[in-house]
């Protein structure tokens, strides 16, 4: 009965509810308000779109080579039709190489067209080739250059001495090709099936499968597609501009028939309480009324009403509560469209009740973050996989390779049957770095100590008890105890230059008494019966043991005596007559004969020096080891050098504490036998072993493995190949029990050779001394296999199938054994003689007398295909990191072997085998299978290194507080992203959305914490936002793609003044590029139809940071040039001496960075690069631009030999080249296809007369049409010929396209500067505080070094009197001149806040200056280092929000006393917001100051101030209707001629 009762309740509030709802509707029907008005922003690459196919490619060819040349051969299957089919088919092609999670990021990949820069790339390089015409598809032979498959054959046996064609290490070579020295570069689309590419393809894949040529394949696209590539990854930010002033244009705007009404999409989806996709599923039926009843609650609440400071104390906690009354992705949505649409939510936001567990569980929450991670409310944190994600900087793009790289380690672990908890453990494992792990044993008979802490007087002074290693002291200070704990070993050849400064260094130490041991290593001539009148380094060692032990053992005066040796030999190679001379000068009286000569009483250590110095394998002299940990060539920089050892002991000393806290060290212990006898300390440090560029061979995945000797072997993939070879090989290893072996090493060898033989034998005699290794053999022939040349292999083969571990190892022995091999390839002995007792020998004569030698070849197949391997190279494969190849002379012996054990261990694999233990997957009873899986897994760890470890949040609360999305498909592996959010801030603008796209697209796990910051005193934001990012590509009805995605803003407030900002990754240089309306000034009530803003992709940023050797310090004003190997010279920089850093312009392709040619490439040399393509030595730099991402490259230079006392800023009147081409001075050259000067350019007047240049900056309409009349003001008055210079960054298109033609008409040259805000000074939020950090942080690298003075003119100022002769005013050594703030005006003496508190005290009687003219003498200003004090000045005030108010004038004059101001006459600058009207007569520049008493707006104020303002405006305007009229009429004659030319036939066949 109650249920029936409740039944009809519920059908009865039911129809209650239609009934309202139908009433609402018929309300909405009558309502007759107009729609929204659309504001609608793009962005697009330069340019065209690439096919699907070819980013697909792309994406294949960074997880595995054979999958890309797998994928590029089914793509001949690929035909021509729709672009969705298109897409489809590429994806169905692609997923057999791929996994699941594989398969959804390169969907998103896809539709973020992340690979489409590669492809660019490709095609720029063969565009600088350049192409042959007329030929889609062609090859690169050597400089020759074929378009008919036909002529290949032929081109490749003509090579001759033709040099190869330039390689970089993006390029995709056939597999096991890329070790043939005969290069083919096809160049072709192969997305084409109509092309000639797969013709080539199949004749250059024949050619490299044969071993003919090394194959790589570039892509070139003959014809690119119009369409351009449509971006994502940005923001776009409507802020609310303040209306104080009023500063919009007043001039009509005529709309062109460009501006197209988008398709409403993406509306808020909830208003005024009412969810409206809940109601649309509800009602289905009713969805076109919803929309309407939608329309009309918005038009209600479009307008942004004010709060109370008091409705905005709890509005964050508020905002956290409506999002958690919702669930799943809805509440994701909720958050993103209260965060993006804020100020016209707050209202509804602030009737939201707080349930006062989530209040109650947010406050404990941030009491644990606070502890935790230092987060405190308001405070955001991202972690993907517990790796902890910079909200600031991340972009999809990161994010995307972070993705990519923790999908390939989930899905290996998975593949490998790690799930669940099992796979969170595993995935925690930290990997440790190779450097600073391992140190020497420095206990040698060749080290001389010349102090002892602990015995010499010197020191007796200090406290001698280990105990005061426990008694606190400042930071950064070292304690001074009679202990020898940190021993400071220096390694060298004395003769050398190098060790003059190691002597220096060793000598400061010692008499500066740092609390070191001091131990010298000679490495000489060892010989024992050297004479040292024949050798200078012999002499040098006896001298210098003569002066430590015979007069009265004074080691600096020992030291001295060999950096005076140095000094005598100035810079010339020491002789025997160096030292001589230096010794009898110090010596007066000893017989310099017989303390050098033979039979020498002082050769103490020498002859045991060199003997090592080779043991120690440390490759290169000098050396320096801080108890025996090597210092890095960096390290031993003589500017590095000290901090270096300072922060060495700062690192050990813990160590050493927790040693004597725990008793392990007494005052009896010797330490040095403590500290070498730890683990980590080895006999020998092989570089080879230590370098950590391993590449490592990818073990995971389930396929299905292939005997050896089966045909099938050479038509696998790479990851095929090496399944079948764990499956196959067989290992040696020390006991024969099965047990669990953490290491696993492969001995890539020729056994045919002595140097293969060697290398075996040293891993199988090391076996006696570890049973936590396992050997397996791989051989690599330097010839064809066959059976008589290669039978030590077969025999090694045979024995391991055959027999079992124990006899394999000990026959393999004898075999190895070089008077044994000998033996039997002379024909006296045979294989069998060497039989070990016990041996099956029937069973292993069967198989080593069979004919096969397949498996020889598939090893050799192996090593070329995986390893990378030429025939006969050597090579250690060690759980998958390859150590090699080795060089044919280098040695690598038992002690490397415990080396290599030793690393990996400590590294990973020691970690993986403790965690294996603990997991489901490690109780596999076979324990052979269980080594097998721990190389897989360390293999898999490794090749993913974090350098940061792994968090994860503890001790939080989840029930009430906290978003949680499960992943949507549990059984497969997926990413756990975990986020701590503040509904309220600018990061949850951005996150909020990108969360919601990965976890639309990707198997995540998401948590998200709310983290309100409470009690807010203003609104907290204060802008709309959008963040362009889509989760897959779209396509229309008819199966084409869509125009891809923008930032659409709908309901904006009509009567609100908003701001349009691009918030772009770091890297991106966007410029608007179309829109009629001013962008920084949107007011939607003055707009017909919407608002459509499109940007352009102009560049990406190439960022670097470049030092001087060996100073270390930046070479201020060097000048780098970046173009290609056809135009070298494309832009140029200068080097800041803030951190060396230089920013430069660039496109997708293969870029050449270089010393510009003049003062910078005469005195400077490159002596070595990092993050290029290039090898590190070489002179011609080569980047590859290839990623939307960031790319960072670090320069050293050194002088010129006789240039060391030469300097760039030195000389000021040096004649610097032109600048040429754009850079950062786009050249208009760039724009217009023009020079940058107008046809009408006023040609000097006299002889020597300089150009005048005037900078200035605008952003809005307003601004623009004030800065067009301040040009034709200073145009009129100044009789020199004029160079505007404007900041490019925030033109509007309308100004960019005016401007040539406003140029032409007046003769005068302009160039646009642009530069992006470096990523590492304090980043402005707001553009007006952006401006005016442009107007005084860049003016020494805005432009070139040939501008030696620059005027700065603000945009709103008139200019009455010639410029000239304030460029020609004497700054008396200022670097700078500013006018000082008129105080004439006495009724706005209440505005002037210099005059009392901070800055009156700061400026001590000096003026305060205005920033609205000011002149700059550029040569001054780059020689004291102006530019670099003020950012550096910036950098510290700027982090407090209340400093810098003024930025553009408030830093200058802060500056003050360590920048001087020239003040310049009065006159200069007259506003009458401070100046009296008596001065206005003789003012040469009027200025229209804001007036903080009237708010006048400002083109009131121009017309009323100044009686020639209408006139220019009126001149501009004139010039303005003409250009428009004459658009229009070329427009219509266009139209014309196309409706009158003859139209072609359509393709197609007659019926």
């Amino acid at each position: 009965m109650t249920l029936k009762i409740a039944t009809n309740m519920a059908t009865s509030m039911k129809s209650m509810m239609l009934s309202y709802l139908y009433l609402l509707f018929m309300l909405v029907q009558c309502h007759a308000a107009g729609r929204s008005k659309p504001i609608t922003t793009s962005l697009d690459a330069k340019w065209g779109t690439h096919s699907v196919a070819l980013e697909i490619a792309e994406f294949l060819a960074e997880k595995n080579n054979d999958d890309f040349w797998g994928y590029v051969f089914t793509l001949r299957h690929l035909t021509d039709m729709s672009d969705q089919a298109i897409y489809n088919q590429s994806l169905q092609f692609a997923s057999k190489y791929l996994s699941p999670t594989e398969q959804n990021l390169l969907i998103l990949s896809l539709a973020m067209h992340s690979y489409s820069p590669k492809i660019e790339m490709y095609n720029q390089i063969a565009l600088d080739l350049p192409p042959p015409a007329d030929c889609d598809s062609f090859v690169d032979i050597h400089g020759e250059i074929t378009c008919n498959p036909d002529e290949v054959p032929k081109l490749i046996k003509s090579v001759s001495d033709r040099p190869p064609p330039s390689m970089y290490k993006v390029d995709h070579h056939y597999p096991g090709s890329n070790n043939n020295p005969i290069v083919a570069i096809l160049y072709g689309d192969v997305s084409k099936w109509k092309t000639d590419a797969h013709s080539f393809h199949k004749v250059l894949m024949h050619l490299a499968r044969d071993g003919k040529i090394n194959y790589v394949l570039r892509h070139y696209i003959m014809d690119p597609n119009p369409k351009k590539v449509r971006l994502s990854g940005y923001g776009v930010e409507l802020a609310i501009k303040s209306t104080e002033y009023k500063a919009v244009d007043d001039t009509d705007v005529k709309e062109g028939s460009n501006q197209e009404q988008q398709q409403e999409e993406d509306l808020a989806d909830e208003v005024q309480g009412f969810v409206f996709s809940k109601l649309k599923q509800q009602h289905p039926d009713l969805a076109e009324n919803l929309n309407e009843w939608r329309n009309f609650l918005l038009e209600s609440t479009t307008k942004i009403t004010p709060l109370k400071v008091w409705q905005l104390q709890n509005i964050a906690f508020q905002s956290a509560q409506r999002i958690l009354s919702s669930s799943g992705h809805d509440a994701l949505r909720m958050m993103r469209d209260i965060s993006q649409n804020f100020p016209l939510m707050a209202r509804t936001v602030v009737k939201t009740q707080v349930d006062d567990k989530v209040r109650r569980e947010i406050r404990s929450n941030q009491k644990t973050l606070q502890m935790q991670y230092g987060i405190g409310p308001g405070d955001s944190l991202i972690m993907i996989d517990g790796l902890m994600i910079d909200t600031d900087v991340a972009d999809p793009y990161m994010m995307l390779d972070l993705l990519r790289s923790e999908g390939k380690l989930l899905q290996g672990l998975y593949q490998l049957g790690v799930k669940g908890e099992d796979l969170n453990k595993l995935l925690r494992i930290q990997v440790e770095s190779n450097e600073g792990d391992f140190a020497v044993d420095v206990r040698d008979q060749s080290v001389m100590f010349i102090n002892d802490l602990e015995m010499d007087s010197r020191y007796q002074h200090w406290p001698s008890s280990i105990q005061e290693m426990l008694r606190p002291v400042f930071p950064g200070m070292m304690r001074y105890m009679r202990k020898n704990i940190f021993h400071l070993v220096f390694m060298l050849d004395p003769t050398t230059p190098d060790s003059d400064m190691m002597f220096q260094l060793a000598e400061m130490f010692y008499t500066n008494e740092a609390p070191v041991r001091i131990g010298i290593v000679f490495v000489v001539n060892e010989e024992a019966d050297v004479d040292g009148h024949e050798d200078a380094g012999v002499a040098m060692v006896r001298a210098f043991n003569f002066a430590l032990q015979d007069d009265g053992g004074d080691a600096a005066k020992a030291l001295d005596l060999l950096i005076k040796i140095h000094n005598n030999a100035d810079g010339n190679p020491i002789t025997v007559d160096n030292v001589i001379d230096t010794f009898e000068k110090m010596f007066k009286g000893e017989d310099i004969q017989d303390i050098i000569g033979l039979g020498s009483d002082y050769d103490e250590k020498r002859p045991h020096g060199a003997a090592f110095f080779e043991k120690t394998a440390l490759g290169s002299l000098p050396q320096v080891m801080l108890n025996g940990v090597p210092f890095t060539k960096q390290e031993l920089e003589p500017d590095n050098f000290e901090e270096t050892v300072v922060s060495s002991i700062m690192q050990n000393t813990p160590e050493i504490q927790r040693a004597v806290y725990q008793g392990k060290i007494n005052d009896r212990t010797d330490i040095l036998e403590w500290l070498m006898d730890k683990p980590r300390v080895m006999p020998r440090l092989n570089p080879r072993v230590l370098s950590g560029d391993n590449q490592i061979v990818e073990f995971a995945g389930q396929l299905d493995a292939k005997e050896l000797n089966s045909t099938d072997f050479s038509t696998l993939s790479s990851t095929g190949m090496t399944a079948s070879m764990i499956q196959n090989i067989k290992y040696l290893t020390k006991r024969e029990e099965s047990t669990l072996r953490p290491v696993t090493e492969w001995i890539v060898c020729d056994l045919a050779t002595k140097p293969g033989r060697q290398l075996l034998h040293e891993a199988v005699k090391n076996l006696k001394s570890s049973n936590d290794v396992r050997v397996g053999v791989i051989h690599n022939p330097s010839s064809a296999p066959n059976k008589e040349a290669h039978w030590l292999a077969r025999a090694a083969y045979a024995v391991q199938e055959t027999q079992t571990r124990n006899f394999a190892k000990n026959f393999i022995s004898k075999l190895l054994k070089e008077s044994n091999y000998q033996s039997i390839v002379s024909g006296k002995s045979k294989v069998q003689d060497y039989e070990v007792n016990g041996m099956n020998m029937g069973k292993f004569n069967k198989l080593f007398k069979s004919d096969d030698i397949s498996i020889v070849e598939s090893h050799q197949l192996f090593s070329g295909r995986v390893l990378g391997l030429s025939p006969g190279q050597r090579a250690i494969v060690a759980n998958g990191r390859i150590f090699g190849p080795l060089g044919d002379e280098e040695k690598f012996i038992g002690q490397d072997f415990t080396l290599v054990e030793k690393l990996i261990l400590a590294t990973s694999a020691g970690d993986v085998t403790e965690r294996v233990k603990t997991t489901k997957v490690g109780k596999i009873g076979d324990k052979d299978e269980l080594t097998n899986l721990v190389m897989k897994l360390d293999a898999l760890v490794a090749a993913s290194p974090r350098s940061e470890n792994r968090r994860e949040l503890s001790h939080v609360e989840e029930t009430h507080s906290v978003l949680i999305l499960e992943p949507r498909s549990p059984e497969e592996p997926s990413f756990e992203i975990v986020a701590v959010l503040d509904p309220l801030t600018r990061d949850c603008q951005k996150w909020s959305h990108i969360l919601l796209v990965l976890s639309q697209s990707l198997n995540v796990k998401l948590k998200v914490f709310m983290n309100p910051k409470d009690k807010a005193s203003e609104m907290p934001l204060k802008s709309f936002y959008r963040y362009v990012f889509e989760p897959e590509m779209t396509f229309r009805v008819d199966s084409s793609s869509t125009a891809g995605p923008s930032a659409k803003f709908y309901d904006m407030p009509p009567d609100t003044l908003l701001t349009m900002n691009l918030l772009t990754p770091e890297s991106w240089l966007v410029e608007a590029v179309r829109s009629i309306y001013d962008l920084d000034n949107i007011k939607l009530v003055d707009v017909e139809t919407g608002i459509q803003a499109e940007y352009e992709l102009e560049n990406l940023l190439l960022e670097g940071h470049c030092f001087e050797l060996p100073s270390g310090s930046p070479p201020r004003g060097l000048q780098f040039t970046l173009g290609t190997q056809n135009q070298p010279v494309m832009v140029d920089t200068i080097v800041m001496a803030n951190l060396g850093y230089f920013q430069l312009k660039a496109t997708p392709g293969a870029m050449l960075l270089r010393l510009r040619q003049g003062r910078s490439a005469d005195i400077y040399d490159i002596s070595s690069h990092d993050g290029t393509d290039s090898s590190a030595n070489s002179e011609d730099i080569i980047v590859i631009m290839d990623s939307f991402k960031a790319k960072i490259v670090k320069v050293k230079v050194n002088k010129k030999p006789g240039k060391e006392e030469e300097g760039l800023l030195s000389e000021p009147d040096e004649a610097v080249p032109k600048a040429g081409g754009g850079g950062i001075w786009d050249s208009i050259s760039s724009l217009t296809g023009g020079s940058g000067a107008s046809k009408k350019q006023k040609e000097p007047s006299s002889e020597g007369e300089e150009t005048l240049n005037i900078f200035s900056i605008a952003s809005g309409h307003l601004y623009e049409r004030f800065l067009r009349i301040m040009m034709l003001s200073v145009l009129k008055n100044t009789k020199s010929p004029v160079k505007f210079w404007f900041v490019k960054n925030f033109l509007s298109p309308t100004f960019k396209d005016f401007i040539p033609h406003m140029a032409e008409e007046y003769g005068f040259e302009y160039e646009l500067v642009q530069y992006k805000w470096p990523r590492w000074l304090h980043q402005q939020t707001e553009k007006q505080r952006m401006i005016w950090g442009y107007k005084i942080l860049f003016l020494d690298v805005l432009f070139p070094l040939d501008v030696k003075k620059i005027i700065f003119v603000d945009a709103d100022q008139i200019v009455r009197a010639d410029l000239q002769e304030l460029a020609d005013l004497d700054l008396n050594g200022a670097p700078y001149g500013y006018t000082p703030f008129c105080e004439s005006r006495r009724e706005m003496d209440g505005f002037r806040f210099w005059k009392s508190g901070y800055w009156a005290s700061h400026l001590a009687g000096r003026k305060y200056h205005i920033s609205a003219l000011y002149v700059v003498d550029l040569l001054k200003f780059r020689k004291i280092a102006a530019g670099d004090r003020l950012r550096g000045q910036y950098q510290a005030l700027s982090q407090d929000p209340n400093s810098l108010a003024n930025l553009d004038q408030d830093l200058p004059n802060n500056m003050i006393h360590q920048v001087s101001i020239k003040s310049l006459p009065q006159e200069w600058l007259w506003c009458e917001t401070w100046c009296s009207d008596g001065e206005k007569r003789s003012a040469k520049t009027i200025d229209l100051c804001n007036n903080p008493l009237t708010k006048e707006p400002k083109l009131t104020a121009a017309v009323r101030i100044v009686s020639e303002w209408g006139d220019y405006d009126n001149e501009v305007k004139r010039l303005q209707e003409k250009l428009y009229k004459e658009r229009n009429q070329g427009e219509e004659e266009e139209v014309q001629e196309e409706e009158a030319s003859p139209k072609k036939d359509d393709d197609h066949t007659e019926l």
